[in-house]
């Protein structure tokens, strides 16, 4: 074996066990870091409905995943068994139990007219920081989880892991 593939192969087998020691680390006495109030979105959740302002309703499908303060998201919002809008978009997030606070730092779009919402144009952004933020109101519900924008417009999701 090639000796820069040892190396590589040691370096990633390293740092997988210093990931590890420091994922069980316990915390110290008294620390409540770990009981945040991001750890209710913690994990994936499936996109199910985009409700719009207008009341026009449209399914979804796609992901949003919590972790860590970081947020992602993957979705479609469908017009039968056809996507005619998507999003992916990315950042950091805040929580405060009531309002998801959204920092937007990536963000790639696409849509077509549907009922409610005009042609959009090909959109991608790339920030390394400093994003705008979107305080959003959330509702969770058991493993039913709805962001209400501040548009008016409501998207729902249901948890599909922690």
């Amino acid at each position: 074996m090639h000796a820069s593939v040892v190396t590589l192969v040691g370096s990633a087998t390293c740092l997988a066990g210093l990931v590890a020691g420091i994922a069980t680390f316990p915390a110290p006495p008294g620390d409540t870091t770990l009981l945040r109030q991001d750890d209710a979105l913690a994990g994936a959740w499936a996109a199910r409905e985009y409700v719009l302002a207008t009341g026009a309703r449209h399914p979804v499908r796609g992901r949003i995943i919590f972790t860590d303060g970081e947020w992602q998201v993957l979705f479609f919002v469908m017009d039968g068994e056809e996507p005619k809008r998507g999003s992916g978009e990315g950042g950091r997030y805040t929580f405060d139990g009531e309002t998801l606070t959204f920092e937007h730092l990536h963000h790639l779009s696409v849509g077509r007219t549907m009922e409610g919402l005009p042609a959009s144009p090909l959109t991608m952004t790339a920030r390394a920081g400093d994003g705008p933020l979107e305080p959003t109101r959330v509702d969770i519900e058991g493993d039913a989880l709805t962001l209400r924008f501040p548009s008016g417009n409501a998207m729902s999701f249901v948890r599909v892991s922690n």
